[in-house]
This record gives C-alpha cells, sequence and structure tokens, in this order.
C-alpha cells in the first residue's frame, strides 16, 4: 500500500526532487527556460509520485506562450543528448527521447526515457458547437483542463523557484485521503473525455485509493458515455489496471458504477448467483477477481509485459459461464464446455 504521510505543509519539492534519479534533467530543462526566457513547469504524476515517494518516468512539462513547448523540447533536447520524437505544431506539443544512460548514469536499462512538453491552452465553446477553439494559456488554464487533483500539481523548475509547488485544486490534501477527485465538477471532467472515468479506477488501482463520492456518482451517469471512445485507448487503461498489484480494486468499481457493463459487458454478466431448489452457484465475477489477484500476487516481480496476457487469461478464463450455465435437478448448476466457448468469444 502506498504510505501516505501529512503534505499540507509541504510547499516545496527541492529536498525530495534530490533523492530521484532524474533531479539532474529538470535542472536542465529549468536553466535552459530560464536561458530562452520560457516559463516552464513540471506537472503531472511526476509531482503525484515526488510527493507519494513512489517511483515514475512520467516526465511532463507544461510552457506558457504559443509554440514555447516545442521551442523548449528542442533546445533541451541539445542540451540532453536526447532527439526528438515527435512534434504537433497544430498541438503546441513534443517528445523528445534520452537514452537512459545519459538521463541515469549510474541506474540504467537499454531503454529511453520521453520527455513531453505542452504549452498551455484553454479551451472554450460555442453555444452552437461541441467542437472547442483552443487558445494560448495560462498554467492555471492548464491545471484547470488536468483530470485529476493529484495530477493538476505543478512545481516550478526555474533556478530561483526550483521546486516550488503549485497546487491549486488541494492536490495534498486528496493524497492524505487516498482519494481520486477532479478539479472540476466530474460530471464537466466525464463529459470532455469519457475515458477519465476509466482512468479513476486505475489511478485508484494503482495508488489503492478510493474514488470520491462525486466521482462516483458522475461515473454512473456518464457510463454510457465509453461506448464513444476507441477500443485501443479502452484497452491500454485495462492494461494498466491488470498490471497494478491489486488489479480487482479497478474493475471493482467500473462494475459498481456502471461503467463495467459499457466497456466488457461479458465481464458484467458473470455476477450474480442463481438459486434453484436450494442450490446456488458461487458468483463468479468476484471468483473470477480472487483469481486475477492471486495471479497478480505470484507474478508480482516479473515485468508487466511477461504477465500481461497471463492476467488477461484469468480475468477471462470464466467468460463464457453465463452462455452456458444449465441447471440438472439431480447435479445442479454446471457450466459444461465453457472453456471452448470462452476461447471463441476472445479475438
Amino acid at each position: 500500500m502506498t504510505e501516505v504521510r501529512s503534505y499540507q505543509d509541504i510547499d516545496n519539492l527541492a529536498d525530495r526532487l534530490r533523492e530521484v534519479p532524474y533531479e539532474p534533467i529538470l535542472r536542465t530543462i529549468g536553466r535552459v527556460a530560464e536561458r530562452e526566457s520560457i516559463e516552464a513547469y513540471a506537472v503531472g504524476g511526476m509531482v503525484r509520485d515526488v510527493l507519494l515517494d513512489r517511483a515514475t518516468t512520467d516526465l511532463d512539462f507544461v510552457t506558457v506562450g504559443a509554440g514555447t513547448g516545442i521551442e523548449l523540447a528542442e533546445a533541451a533536447g541539445e542540451e540532453l543528448g536526447g532527439r526528438t520524437a515527435h512534434v504537433y505544431p497544430k498541438f503546441g506539443t513534443a517528445a523528445i527521447r534520452i537514452p537512459t544512460e545519459e538521463a541515469f548514469p549510474d541506474d540504467h536499462t537499454d531503454d529511453t526515457l520521453v520527455l513531453e512538453f505542452v504549452a498551455a491552452r484553454k479551451e472554450s465553446y460555442r453555444s452552437h458547437s461541441r467542437k472547442p477553439e483552443v487558445e494560448a494559456g495560462t498554467l492555471e488554464d492548464d491545471q484547470y483542463r488536468r483530470d485529476f487533483t493529484v495530477n493538476a500539481m505543478a512545481i516550478h523548475l526555474t533556478p530561483d523557484r526550483f521546486g516550488a509547488l503549485i497546487d491549486p485544486f488541494d492536490g495534498r490534501r486528496d493524497l492524505e485521503r487516498r482519494t481520486i477527485d477532479t478539479p472540476l465538477d466530474p460530471e464537466e471532467t466525464f463529459e470532455d473525455d469519457p475515458l477519465r472515468m476509466i482512468r479513476a479506477a486505475r489511478f485508484a488501482t494503482q495508488l489503492e485509493f478510493r474514488v470520491s463520492d462525486r466521482v462516483f456518482d458522475a461515473m454512473g451517469t456518464q457510463a454510457e458515455r465509453v461506448e464513444i471512445l476507441s477500443q485501443e485507448r479502452i484497452t491500454e487503461e485495462l492494461h494498466k489496471i491488470l498490471e497494478a498489484d491489486t488489479p480487482s480494486i479497478g474493475f471493482k468499481i467500473l462494475e459498481a458504477s456502471g461503467v463495467l457493463a459499457h466497456v466488457m459487458p461479458e465481464l458484467q454478466r458473470l455476477k450474480g448467483v442463481d438459486v434453484v431448489n436450494g442450490r446456488d452457484h458461487k458468483d463468479n465475477f468476484y471468483h473470477t477477481l480472487e483469481v486475477l489477484d492471486n495471479v497478480a500476487e505470484r507474478t508480482s516481480d516479473c515485468p508487466a509485459e511477461e504477465t500481461r496476457w497471463l492476467r488477461w487469461a484469468a480475468l477471462l478464463h470464466d467468460i463464457a459461464k453465463p452462455e452456458t450455465k444449465r441447471f440438472d435437478p439431480e447435479t445442479g448448476w454446471t457450466f459444461h464446455g465453457h472453456e471452448d466457448v470462452g476461447a471463441r468469444m476472445i479475438p
């Protein structure tokens, strides 16, 4: 379980950042930003994870001013020995890749570290259109657009204010409460991007937090909207739930809120117990989650990419039981052939 201490009095992370391997990268970006007269911040998951003493490679940066995200990415890439991974001028975003031997000379793998840069923006909607009008914004505008309060914190990078924390939505409070909540009304947050409902379950699973009552209620009223999402985006979030230490947390949240019925209706149909003549069967939904957690516990020391499909197999191993369920007055409930039918249900 993630250890949570009191965070309310923490207003600067400079001391904590000295303990993380990517602190030199942050300081280099801060110096480059100052040299280029660019207002720049580290934002999101990195700030959250530094507070929680969690390892992270989620390094996201926000700049203020049109085009400055790309400008800082290119300038910082030259200083850090990285190369530009992608640039999207339309959205003011860019990413650079840094070999881990450059980023972490004392502790690296044969992989690369990706740094994401984006220029702050704000969006507004005309009454007759659902297409947002986008314009350059401030750091505050960017934080308003973040999914959850614990991901809406930022820190200064410039040398004179390095590590100073900016937390307009009390993300520190929600870390203490071990709660996933939204900066704005969750109905509005999920209306903007329904994937955030699944992300709420995902972060609750990874951090072993709860979702706030208002977030849970909004997930229920907005659940149907997940059907407009691409399967690729949904699957990416489900992968992350499955790779957590206790993946059942996320699936219980998705089921209880009503979201699971629109994401994986076959899994939803496993829930429930039928009784005939006083004879019942186990709840196959909760049985499935027990199997999944057992597999997760036994594979916790293995790389995620090596155990992902084993965990998917645990999640789906009884998927055809609702289709094959029969009651025999002599033997009780049977699910004959469910493994064969289930195999044919998986694309």
